[in-house]
Formats: C-alpha cells, structure tokens, sequence
C-alpha cells in the first residue's frame, strides 16, 4: 500500500491497496490525519532500534516509524506490516510531504514461525529418538521380565501384586517413551482409512476415568472417513482430554464434537494456516480456567507448561501428530470460562473403510523350530531366548549384524537352516539391521525375517511398494511374538519368504502375562 501526506501529515494520496488494509476508502480518506486512518500499534523495542529523525513537525512521528507494525484496520483486523517512510521534498529542498509505502506480511510472519518451530521439534527428535530407542531396549528387558516372573507365581501370591505394580510403573515409562519418539524419525504415522467416531468417543470415556469431569458427544450424521495412524490420533485426543480435565479441578462438562468440514476460500470465519479442502473437525471444549492470552501463542513449544508437575509433552505431542497427518490443530480461550482445541484431519472420501474383524480368542501359541535372534541388547537377548525356548522352540543369538549373517550361512550350509530370524533394525556398527536384511535375502531367498525395533511406529517398517506383499504390522494381540514365529516357522524351505515385524513396543504389550 502507498499513502501520501502533506507537511501537516494528511493524507491526499491513497491507492487500492491501501483501502484494502486500511479499510478506508480514498474519498474518506483524504485529508484525515494520517494516524486515524493508518492506527498502528508500535512495538518499543524496534520503535527504540527505529532511527532519529532530524526533523520536528509532524512529518518526525511518520518518519521514525519502525520497520515493522501492526495495523487495525477499520473493521478491527490486524495485520502485521513491513514499512517505510520517505520524505518529498519541493524544488528548494524543503519538506513537503511523506511517501509511505506498507506491505502485508502476516502469513511470511506466519510461515517463519511454522519454520522454527519445526527446527526447534526436528533438533528435539535428533535428541529425543535416540534417548527413547534405548529406553525401550530397557523397558523390553524390565517388563518382560517382570511378565515372566509374574508366570511362575501362583495368582494369590503376595509378590504377584508387587510385580504388577511395576509392571504398570514400567509401563507409564513407556508411554513417557512413546511421547518422546513422536517428535523423532521413528514416530512417522502409519495411516488406514479409519471411521474415527468410535476411536474419539473410546478415548474419551478411557482417559475420564476416575476423573470428576463428565463427557457429552455431538458427532455429526455420515462423518467422511479419514486416513490416520489411529494409535497416534487416539493419542492426540487423550492428551487433549487430559489437559482439558486437568483445566477442571473440581470437575466439568468436557463436550467433544466432531463434523465434516468443507474449507474453501469462501468459508467464514477464515482459518489461518488451513488449505482448502475436505476435513474431519474435532472439537474438545472444557469448562476450565482458561489460558491466559501471553501463553496462547507458546502451549505447543515442547516443554513449555503452567502446570506444576507438567511435562510439556502433551500438547506439543498432539501438535506434532497433526503436522505429521497434514492436518491443523488451533486453540482458543477466555480466561475463567474455558477453552476450545480444534483438531483439523484431512478426509479419506474416495477411501472404503475396512470391513470390522469379529475378536477370537487366541490361545497360547507353541511350536518347534530353529530360531535366530540379532540383537545387540544382551538383556533382550536373554529375555527373547527363554521364552520362546519355553514355547518349544531351538534358540541361537547374535550380538552383531555381522556375526548373524555369518551364523545364518554357517547353519544353512551345515543343512541347519533357521526357520525364522528375528532381527532388529538399529543394530550399531559398520552393517545395520537394513543391511543385515539384504544380505541374508542373498544367501537364502526364502529366509522368514520378523524386523523388530524400539521404534514403534517406525516408518520404515510402513508397507510401501517396494516391501512384499507379506510385509505385514504384528497384531497386538497376547500371543503376537509367538504368532509371527509360528506362522514364520510354517513355511517350508520351498515357500515365499514371510516377512513380518514387530516392534520392542509391542513385545511390552504382548509379553507372556
């Protein structure tokens, strides 16, 4: 935009772009001062950082305006400016006017900030994945441990409960885990077209439970499918659910809607940052106490929190999540009455939803075989090695991916082929369990592999074309370590490879109980 004033600073010059940004129209306009028209808000730090002007009339208050502002315009909009002052100047070199020339910045003030904070969560992910991997290493050995200790004790035994105590520690330990692996490499979704109704209300009435704070549901009529990674998003909302009950200490209304939203370059109210398209809206609104307005800009940083045993995780968990889905999540609040998290999620319309699996009953699964573990976890080694001998089941171990490749062609040539490997993908050292994968596939095409990882929700175990088609996620049922080994092992030496995974996440989960 361009406004012109004269030596008494009123405007007799404003072009179409100024009308626009200010939302005054040229004829209103002229001859108004210029501060009616153009109401600035000045930050004092770049208004002290601004340059000394020399001069002393009114042109001095135009002329020393910083480089950027914020302007309100007419109807109450505000957007951020980058600006600049010129003087006009007559044929004797004497003042007689100022040029303003403003240009609307919001959205590249916008952007920026959308960029550092991604830097700021991709530098906690280089940290936060590797702590994380190897507490899950841990965790692996500690709560499987603890789940077969718990089978060789009676049920009524005094020291069953003791270990179901810290089974349940460990297991908090993990979701701190999983949290921290969210912001890492390894926490990329793992999308399915899913109906996610059923998913919010669950998560919902889960995390309430105990709680003083009441839940009421409004979802709207033949909600659009959406293609999400359905742990991650059940995440999102229990951190939101959580955080909003924590808002109610003594209790609460939490209402949670959920609708289709078509977003356009018409739709009113606009919403920032959001491309047009088709969306799932989910949102979560408590009667709690409300975020002070300093904080709002600041409650997805990563461990930034108000509370005082917070940990800053959940919101910017939830946050990441979002970004990772492509989708948008916003929040506003009033002091004293509330807030309201808005959680936008691309809609899957030319998907089908799956066909729903009735749940059985898995028993015990045993069986007989020659198995090969490559880890570099002596603990998890162990732990591996002794249950799956007392599923019935002939054990060898590796420390190194070297050291398994070589083991495997030792066995296969001796005619002791290995009915299954189990092998874990971030193995340290010169050849890692990627490598590792390769090459037992060169020396024996038919090799039945089961890839584990502290990544639960690695990426890299994501089916993609360029996986088999038998590449397939563990279930999480009880028997799923000795499930994927048992289907493994069933193959004949003839048959396609079977490549399953399974990740030291999910062995926590489906560990002997």
């Amino acid at each position: 935009g361009v406004i012109t004033t004269d030596v008494q600073g009123r405007i007799i010059i404003l072009n179409n772009e100024a009308e626009r940004l200010t939302g005054w129209t040229s004829q209103e306009a002229i001859g108004q001062p210029l501060k009616t028209v153009f109401n600035v808000v000045v930050d004092l730090a770049a208004q002290a950082r601004a340059p000394r002007s020399a001069y002393r009339n009114e042109l001095h208050s135009i002329l020393s305006l910083p480089e950027s502002a914020t302007l309100t315009a007419r109807d109450g909009t505000e957007r951020i400016l980058e600006q600049s002052a010129s003087p006009i100047r007559d044929k004797q070199n004497e003042m007689a006017g100022v040029v303003l020339v403003f240009r609307d910045i919001t959205q590249r003030q916008r952007d920026e900030a959308e960029r550092r904070k991604a830097e700021t969560l991709e530098q906690l992910g280089l940290l936060a994945g590797g702590i994380a991997h190897d507490f899950n290493n841990l965790l692996t050995a500690i709560i499987g441990n603890i789940s077969l200790a718990s089978l060789l004790l009676p049920p009524d035994a005094e020291m069953a409960s003791r270990l179901v105590d810290a089974r349940n520690a460990s297991l908090r330990a993990r979701d701190l885990a999983q949290q921290l692996l969210t912001f890492a490499r390894g926490g990329a979704p793992i999308k399915k077209t899913t109906s996610i109704g059923k998913l919010i209300q669950d998560t919902v009435s889960f995390s309430l439970r105990g709680s003083h704070s009441r839940s009421e549901f409004q979802f709207g009529a033949d909600l659009w499918p959406a293609e999400i990674d359905p742990g991650q998003i059940s995440q999102v909302i229990a951190n939101l659910v959580v955080n909003a009950d924590q808002a109610m200490p003594n209790g609460g209304t939490l209402r949670v809607s959920c609708d289709n939203f078509r977003y356009t370059a018409t739709t009113t109210p606009d919403v920032p940052d959001l491309t047009p398209g088709d969306y799932i809206r989910i949102r979560v609104r408590d009667e709690g106490v409300g975020i002070p307005e300093q904080y709002l800009k600041r409650i997805f940083d990563p461990y930034f929190t108000t509370k005082p045993k917070g940990n800053g995780l959940g919101l910017a968990t939830a946050y990441s999540i979002i970004k990772s889905h492509n989708g948008l999540v916003t929040v506003e609040s009033e002091v004293h009455l509330g807030s309201t998290f808005t959680v936008y999620l691309p809609a899957a319309l030319h998907e089908e939803l799956p066909a729903e699996v009735p749940g059985v009953i898995v028993q015990p699964v045993t069986g007989t075989g020659r198995v090969l573990v490559v880890d570099d976890e002596e603990a998890i080694r162990t732990l591996v090695n002794f249950t799956l001998t007392r599923l019935g089941y002939e054990v060898m171990q590796a420390e190194t991916a070297l050291e398994g490749v070589n083991l495997y062609r030792l066995q296969l040539e001796k005619g002791e082929r290995f009915d299954a490997v189990i092998l874990d993908l971030t193995l340290p050292g010169g050849m890692g369990g990627k490598e590792a994968l390769k090459k037992l596939i060169e020396i024996d095409p038919t090799v039945n592999a089961i890839v584990s990882s502290g990544y639960a929700d690695s990426a890299a175990l994501s089916p993609s074309p360029t996986k088999p088609p038998s590449w397939a996620r563990s279930s999480t049922k009880s028997s799923a370590p000795a499930t994927s080994i048992s289907a493994a092992t069933s193959k004949t030496a003839a048959s396609p490879p079977a490549w399953r995974k399974i990740s030291q996440i999910d062995y926590l989960r489906n560990s002997p109980r």
